[in-house]
């Protein structure tokens, strides 16, 4: 529960007035006991009131938190977007032919859905002014990812080779004692919006495929794998 001050929250206090009011002139109770209950109903409202307040960020880099909070909007609308075509998936991919399609389908939903925990996870380590990107967390980072690419084909080494990239551009400004998370910030944002595009692509591909065409059924799964990989380099780019 977030505590809050009344004083900050005019109509709390208009509450808490109106209350003492009434008790007092209209209820004739005794001010010494309505002045403590209506301090107590401004402070409880003033508390819901807050509660309904975004979260803030406290970042000293005010461009920042203003580009943190739009992809948190955007790995917030992925997610229900994925939910919504896990759906559909579950109900166009019926036959028991289909199970691995669904499957697969359905795995690259779930990761996307789990997108807007892993900014706010990220936003977390941002905090505070002592919250730059360290060269060090940078460099374990490239190394994971150069480790992937050793493993990685066509598409998805493709994503990875711009992953890279953008560490290698990140660490650079780093170990120039600036502030890299606005870049990191913007790979972030740029990865959600093509998975977005992978994501749609996926939705208009499964409502109008013939999954009985071998061709088509390997588009949907290329399109699911593609999706799939960009989540894996969103998640290299915010793990420590």
């Amino acid at each position: 529960m977030k505590l809050a001050n009344p004083l900050n929250y005019p109509l709390a206090v208009l509450a808490g007035g109106i209350v003492l009011v009434v008790g007092v002139r209209l209820a004739n109770l005794s001010s010494v006991v309505m002045l403590p209950f209506a301090a107590v109903i401004a402070t409880g409202g003033a508390i819901a009131l807050k509660s309904k307040e975004p979260e803030t960020m406290n970042l000293e880099n005010p461009e920042l938190a203003r580009e943190l909070q739009l992809v948190e909007q955007q790995a917030q609308t992925l997610a229900g977007k994925a939910e919504i075509l896990r759906s559909q998936a579950t109900q166009l991919l019926s036959d028991g032919l289909e199970v691995e399609l669904l499957a697969a389908v359905q795995y690259a939903c779930d990761r996307a859905s789990e997108l807007p925990a892993k900014v706010d996870q990220l936003s977390q380590r941002f905090q505070g002014a002592d919250s730059l990107l360290s060269v060090n967390d940078l460099q374990q980072q490239l190394e994971q990812v150069n480790h992937k690419q050793t493993q990685a084909s066509g598409v998805a080494k493709d994503q990875l080779n711009q992953l890279t990239a953008s560490l290698q551009r990140n660490l650079q400004l780093a170990r120039q004692g600036q502030d890299a998370r606005q870049a990191q910030v913007t790979s972030l944002s740029t990865m959600i919006a093509d998975a977005a595009g992978v994501l749609q692509q996926l939705q208009n591909k499964l409502r109008t495929a013939d999954l009985n065409d071998s061709e088509q059924a390997r588009e949907l799964r290329s399109l699911s794998e593609e999706l799939h990989s960009l989540e894996e380099s969103f998640d290299l780019l915010v793990t420590k």
